[in-house]
C-alpha cells in the first residue's frame, strides 16, 4: 500500500492554457449499484433541534476541567461553544473566543452578535478592535497569545473566566502552531479551557500534555461518526459514475477499491485525462452532477490559475437552471454589488451572475472571496472552484466534493494529502439538516493516485506533533516576566518536552529553523539560549537576563522580524513623520516575495523616497548579515513592495496600483494587511518614539481602505 505520509511528489507545477478547451466529451452514466444511493438523495425531515450525545457530553465536562473535543467536520461544535459561552456569561462571567483565521473571527462575531446580543459581543483581531469591555470576546488566536503576554508582564491575571480555541489541531500547523501551545502554556490554570478540533488521532497524549502542565482533568470527547453519511464516487473518464470503494459493513474492516475501480487502476493509460495536463471539461461534470442531483459542488484544484480556467471551461457547456433560482441569485448579486460596489466590474462576475459558478483562491480579494461563500451558503451556487486552503478557512459545506489531485502544494513541494487535510476536505460534503447524504467524487488524472486515495479513506487521523520553535519576539517577551531559568521551566511545559518524553516521535525546529531528524529534549534551551546570547551582544537584555531599555520597546514588536525593526529605530533610519513613505518602507519588511528590483520604476515615487529605502536598506546590511551568520533569519528588502504601497497610501486607484504590484489581488491584499498590522505594533511603542507611533496610526488609516477592506456590510 501506498505510504501516504512519506512519499513525496516532485513535480513542476503544470501550466494550462487559457485557450484550450475541453479534450474529452463525457455523457452521463451510472453503475447499477448506485441507483439505491442515488434514490436516497433529498432533504432530511424538519425535526426539533436534539443535541448530540457527545455535545451533551462536552457541556458536562466543561464543568468539571477542560475538554478535547475531536469530531469530524460539520459535526457541530459551534452549538457546544455557543451553550459553554451562554452559561458562562449567564453567571456573571466573561469569555475569550479565539479562531485561527479573521474571515473566521469576523463570521463568528456576527454569529455571536445575533445569538447574544450586539452590545454583549466584541470583536478583536488587529484589523478590528470593538466593545472590548462585553462579556464576550472574539478573537485571533494571536491575539489572546498577545494578550497573556502582556497579562504576565504586569503580573496581572487575564480578564476572562472561560476561553474556547476553536480549530485545536492548528496545534500541529508548522507556521502557526506555536502560538497554539504558548497559549496553552501560559493560559492560568484558573480558566477553564475548550478545544475543539477536526478528528486528530493522538487526542489523549494532547490531553495528558495539557493536564501535566495545567494541573486540571482534561476530558476527551471523541465522535466518529459523521453528521451526514459520507458516500465515495469514482467518475470514469467517459462519463459513467461507479461506487469508488465496495460496500464492507463489516466493522472494523477496511474497505477496497470498488471492483471496476480496481480494474481501471491496473491499466496503464497512455492517453486522455490520465495523461494530460489540461483541466476536464468542467461543464460535462457539472452536467453529470445535476442529472444525478450531486448539486451544489465544491472541486478542490490544485492551482489558482486551475479554479480560474475552470469557470471558462463550465461556461463552455451550460446547464439548465430554474428561472426562479437564477433569479433570485440575480437579485442577491444585485444587493450584493449595491453594499459592495467595487466587485461590479469584477472579472469573473459574469460567471458568477451567468453561470453560477466561482472560483475562491488566496489570489483573490477577501471581499470578492465573501461574495462567493455567501451566494454558495445561500444556496445560490452550483459549484466553486476551489484551492485546498478553503477546507480549513471556510464553512459552506456542498452535497458533493471532487478531487482531482492527490497531492497538494504546500508552498514549496507537491506533497500527498494527509488524513486529516483528506476528511477535513471531504468534511464539506453534506450539509447538516439540507442533505441526507454527501458524496465525495474521485476524478482520474495525472496526478490522481487511486490507491493512495484508498488509504486516506480507510486511514485514521493523523497525529498533531509539537511545532514549537523559539524566535526573538518569543524571547524577549518571556524575559519581560521571567528569568532565563524560569523559561528553562517554562519550556519544559512544552508539548514537544512532553511528547519526547512519553517516548513518542516529536518535531522541534533547530536552531538553524530546520527540521531536526533526532531531536534531544535540550534543543528548546539551546535555542533560547542562542537567541539570548545574540540578544546579550546587541545589549536588548543584560548580562543577568534582564532586559534593556531597547530590549523592553522591542519586545512590543510582535513581528516577523523585530531585531531589523528595533536596529532601524535605534540607527533613526525610519521616516517618523509621513506617513506614505513609513507604510512604503514597512511594506519592505513584511514582504516575501522576490522581485527584479532593476526593473522597478524609481520615477513613480519621490527621489527622497527611493533616497530613504536605499539608506535603510545599506544601514541595516550589516546587522542582517550578522543575523544570517548567526542562523538566524533576516528579509531582504524589495523596492516594489515600498513603491506599491507608497502609491496606495497617496491615493492611487486600485487598479493601477495592483498593475504596478506585479501581484494579484489577494497577494496585496494580504501585504497591506501585515504592513498594517507591522504599523500597529509601532504604534504600540508611543512612549518611546511618539511620533512614529502618531505616524504609524495615520498610515493604517491610509492603507486600510475600500477595496482591501469594505466599509459596507454583505
Amino acid at each position: 500500500m501506498t505510504d501516504y505520509r512519506k512519499k513525496k511528489y516532485h513535480r513542476r507545477r503544470p501550466s494550462v492554457s487559457k485557450k484550450s478547451g475541453p479534450v474529452h466529451r463525457l455523457k452521463p452514466g451510472s453503475d447499477a449499484k448506485l441507483k439505491r444511493i442515488f434514490a436516497d438523495i433529498g432533504v432530511p425531515e424538519e425535526k426539533p433541534f436534539t443535541p448530540d450525545p457527545f455535545q451533551v457530553q462536552s457541556l458536562e465536562a466543561i464543568k468539571k476541567g477542560d475538554c478535547l473535543v475531536t469530531v469530524p467536520t460539520g459535526a457541530g461544535k459551534t452549538w457546544i461553544a455557543e451553550q459553554a459561552i451562554a452559561r458562562t456569561v449567564e453567571g456573571g462571567g466573561k469569555a475569550w473566543y479565539a479562531s485561527p483565521l479573521k474571515a473566521l473571527t469576523n463570521a463568528k462575531f456576527s454569529e455571536f452578535a445575533h445569538l447574544f446580543g450586539a452590545e454583549n459581543v466584541g470583536i478583536l483581531t488587529g484589523d478590528r478592535k470593538e466593545n472590548m469591555d462585553a462579556p464576550i470576546i472574539v478573537g485571533t488566536t494571536e491575539i489572546l497569545r498577545n494578550q497573556l503576554y502582556d497579562a504576565m508582564h504586569r503580573g496581572q491575571d487575564l480578564n476572562t473566566d472561560f476561553v474556547i480555541l476553536d480549530e485545536a489541531h492548528f496545534l500541529g500547523d508548522e507556521e502557526r502552531g506555536v502560538v497554539w501551545e504558548e497559549t496553552m502554556i501560559y493560559l492560568p490554570r484558573r480558566i477553564p479551557l475548550l478545544l475543539l478540533s477536526a478528528t486528530i488521532g493522538n487526542a489523549h497524549q494532547i490531553a495528558g500534555w495539557l493536564e501535566s502542565i495545567r494541573n486540571n482533568t482534561c476530558t476527551v470527547i471523541k465522535e466518529t461518526e459523521r453528521p451526514v453519511p459520507l458516500y465515495p464516487l469514482f467518475l470514469h473518464p467517459s462519463g459513467t459514475l461507479f461506487p469508488f470503494l465496495t460496500e464492507n459493513k463489516t466493522p472494523g474492516a477496511k474497505k477496497r477499491l470498488y471492483k471496476k475501480v480496481q480494474k481501471f487502476a491496473a491499466v496503464k493509460h497512455s492517453s486522455g485525462m490520465m495523461r494530460s495536463r489540461q483541466l476536464p471539461p468542467m461543464g460535462d461534470i457539472l452536467n453529470i452532477l445535476l442529472t444525478y442531483r450531486l448539486l451544489p459542488s465544491i472541486f478542490f484544484l490544485k492551482s489558482r490559475a486551475d479554479c480560474d480556467h475552470a469557470l471558462v471551461l463550465a461556461a463552455m457547456c451550460p446547464r439548465e437552471e430554474n428561472p426562479e433560482r437564477r433569479e433570485q441569485r440575480f437579485r442577491r448579486i444585485d444587493e450584493l454589488i449595491e453594499a459592495v460596489p467595487h466587485v461590479a466590474d469584477h472579472k469573473q462576475m459574469h460567471y458568477l451572475r451567468e453561470h453560477a459558478v466561482g472560483a475562491h483562491h488566496s489570489g483573490q480579494l477577501p471581499v470578492w472571496k465573501l461574495v462567493i461563500e455567501t451566494l454558495m451558503t445561500e444556496g445560490l451556487l452550483d459549484a466553486v472552484f476551489a484551492t485546498s486552503t478553503v477546507a480549513a478557512g471556510v464553512n459552506f459545506p456542498a452535497r458533493t466534493i471532487l478531487f482531482l489531485n492527490s497531492d497538494r502544494f504546500n508552498g514549496r513541494d507537491f506533497m500527498p494529502l494527509t488524513a486529516t487535510e483528506f476528511h477535513q476536505m471531504t468534511g464539506r460534503a453534506g450539509r447538516r439538516g439540507m442533505d441526507n447524504i454527501g458524496f465525495c467524487a474521485v476524478i482520474p488524472g495525472r496526478f490522481m493516485d487511486l490507491r493512495l486515495v484508498e488509504a486516506l479513506f480507510n486511514a485514521p487521523p493523523t497525529d498533531v506533533f509539537s511545532q514549537i520553535k523559539i524566535n526573538f519576539s518569543m524571547t524577549l517577551n518571556l524575559l519581560l516576566s521571567h528569568s532565563p531559568d524560569q523559561v528553562k521551566e517554562l519550556l519544559k511545559k512544552s508539548f514537544a518536552a512532553f511528547q519526547l518524553a512519553s517516548g513518542g516521535p516529536a518535531k522541534i525546529a533547530s536552531p538553524a529553523n530546520a527540521p531536526n531528524s533526532t531531536p534531544d529534549a535540550t534543543i528548546l534551551w539551546q535555542d533560547f539560549l542562542h537567541h539570548l546570547d545574540f540578544l546579550k551582544e546587541k545589549e536588548y537584555v543584560t548580562d543577568d537576563g534582564t532586559l534593556t531599555g531597547d530590549g523592553e520597546w522591542t519586545s512590543q514588536l510582535r513581528i516577523d522580524h523585530p531585531l531589523m525593526v528595533a536596529e532601524g529605530f535605534r540607527k533613526n533610519l525610519f521616516p517618523r513623520s509621513n506617513p506614505a513613505y513609513l507604510a512604503a518602507i514597512m511594506a519592505a519588511f513584511v514582504n516575501e516575495r522576490e522581485f527584479d528590483d532593476d526593473t522597478t520604476d524609481t520615477t513613480l515615487v519621490p527621489k527622497t523616497l527611493y533616497k530613504t529605502f536605499i539608506k535603510i536598506d545599506q544601514g541595516l546590511k550589516p546587522f542582517a548579515r550578522e543575523l544570517v551568520e548567526n542562523e538566524f533569519a533576516a528579509p531582504i528588502l524589495y523596492f516594489l513592495p515600498a513603491v506599491t504601497l507608497y502609491l496606495w497610501a497617496r491615493g492611487a486607484s486600485w487598479e493601477e496600483v495592483v498593475k504596478i504590484s506585479r501581484m494579484p489581488e489577494g497577494n496585496l491584499a494580504m501585504l497591506i494587511f501585515r504592513t498594517a498590522d507591522n504599523l500597529r505594533h509601532i504604534r504600540n511603542i508611543s512612549q518611546v518614539f511618539p511620533d512614529a507611533a502618531e505616524t504609524s496610526a495615520r498610515a493604517i488609516d491610509l492603507i486600510l481602505r475600500d477595496p482591501v477592506v469594505s466599509t459596507y456590510e454583505i
